[in-house]
């Protein structure tokens, strides 16, 4: 038959063309149905997704939106070469399932049961190929290649609250960004810088009270996309406080807390913690009193470290040092009085200077400034409290909070609790003892985002 009797046949309507001949190419117009041929293992995609159960028909693709709710695809009745895909309309198969149903006793790779197809993004395709087998997937993307909406990322300790996921750091890391947000506003992080709280300052033989340990410098930000309650220190309105992420790397340093040893020594300041453009300063060590010590005034950090008297000099150290705003802490309190008085200061914290020690007999060690509360890791949580002040007389030591240690007297100074930047509690001797005071807290990065 010549191509030109192929053309004038195939205008025809409403008939069945056998045709036959090696090497004879045929086209089937549009709307034109063929059996013999086979198939070349593709279909034709009806683009309108499904959004309930239906069923299949050979020869066509289909994208199944469960967006909704899970449901079912029912396969045709099997016959050999018979053909099916399905993709994963909106990446939702891995919450809502789509099922697939074979025909009565028809199989499925082998068995007469259906197949769950749960894999985020996964597209297949079904071949019926004889009884035995049934229908058997020769393609099965799981590649999930598609564009990223929200942010992702990876290290610390990853939890998830709602909508938002969340990386600790309680040590040295890499927050690394593989994909960012597709909108602007969702690639602003909330974050939580907190640096090492400061040791508190040690007291013996001279009968005297050291001053409690500077807590960490604490800032934050709260990004509007993330809905948690901050600490009353969120540095959103100020631009400079905010990170942007790019899909990149960004080192993680968290500070560790300030060290102090036996004898008239004065404690060592907190180290600090970064995250990308954003330094919190470790908390001022707390002083001591002692005239053989060159070294034993309390020093400036993110909260200052408390102050002891000795030669008139009885003052606080300065906290939000260097400065930044919202301020990342508070001044350390003073001994009370100038001259050869007993008690320490308390350090500084993120929520309030520190206490101020009571000079009059029996006097009593200066209370470690308060910390501040955030929701940031999904339950409130306090910390950068300073440190207590130490106490020679036999009155009141100086307490902590939010992390801080309490001051003590003949006996070793409390520590700063972990990962809350609390500063390190002084210790007061009545002479004779060498008592070290209380170690500063370590610090912690936390980094919140949406990632859908």
């Amino acid at each position: 038959m010549s191509k030109i009797e192929v053309d004038a046949i195939d205008k025809q309507s409403g008939s069945t063309l056998t045709l036959g001949g090696s090497g004879t190419a045929v086209t089937l117009a549009c709307g034109a149905t063929q059996t013999g041929f086979g198939r070349t293992g593709t279909v034709d995609w009806n683009t309108t997704p499904k959004t309930a159960t239906f069923t299949a028909v050979s020869g066509d693709g289909f994208f199944a939106n469960t967006t909704g709710s899970a449901f079912n695809m029912n396969l045709p009745a099997g016959s050999a070469g018979a053909i099916v895909s399905v993709a994963d309309y909106a990446g939702t198969w891995q919450t809502n399932a789509l099922t697939v149903v074979p025909n009565g006793t028809d199989k499925i790779g082998g068995i007469n049961d259906n197949a769950v197809l749960n894999t985020e993004g996964q597209s297949v395709t079904f071949i019926f190929v004889d009884s035995t087998q049934g229908w058997i997937n020769t393609m099965d993307s799981t590649s999930n290649v598609r564009g990223n909406a929200f942010i992702v990322a990876t290290g610390g300790t990853i939890t998830t609250s709602g909508n938002d996921k969340i990386h600790t750091f309680t040590g040295p890391g890499t927050f690394t960004v593989s994909s960012i947000g597709s909108c602007a506003a969702d690639n602003v992080v909330s974050h939580l810088v907190l640096a090492g709280g400061a040791g508190g300052g040690s007291a013996s033989n001279n009968g005297s009270g050291g001053g409690g340990g500077g807590a960490g410098g604490y800032r934050e930000v709260k990004s509007p996309v993330t809905p948690y309650t901050a600490s009353p220190l969120d540095g959103y309105p100020s631009a400079p406080n905010r990170i942007t992420v790019t899909a990149t790397a960004f080192p993680i340093t968290v500070g560790a807390g300030g060290s102090t040893t036996a004898g008239n020594v004065r404690g060592t300041s907190g180290s600090d913690s970064v995250f990308s453009t954003i330094t919190s300063a470790g908390g001022g060590a707390g002083g001591t009193k002692s005239s053989c010590v060159p070294s034993k005034y309390s020093l400036a950090g993110g909260s200052g470290g408390g102050g002891v008297a000795d030669s008139g000099s009885n003052a606080g150290a300065a906290g939000n040092t260097p400065p930044v705003s919202p301020s990342q802490g508070n001044n350390g309190g003073p001994n009370g009085a100038p001259g050869n008085t007993d008690q320490g200061g308390g350090g500084g914290g993120a929520g309030g200077v520190g206490g101020t020690a009571a000079t009059p007999s029996p006097g009593s060690g200066g209370l470690g400034g308060a910390g501040t509360t955030s929701e940031i890791n999904t339950s409130p949580v306090a910390r950068a409290g300073g440190g207590g002040g130490g106490n020679f007389s036999p009155g009141p030591q100086g307490t902590a909070t939010a992390g801080g240690g309490n001051g003590t007297r003949n006996t070793a100074g409390g520590s700063g609790t972990a990962n809350t930047g609390g500063g390190g509690g002084g210790v007061g001797s009545a002479g004779g003892g060498c008592l070290a005071a209380g170690a500063g807290g370590s610090g912690i990065v936390i980094i919140r985002y949406k990632f859908q």
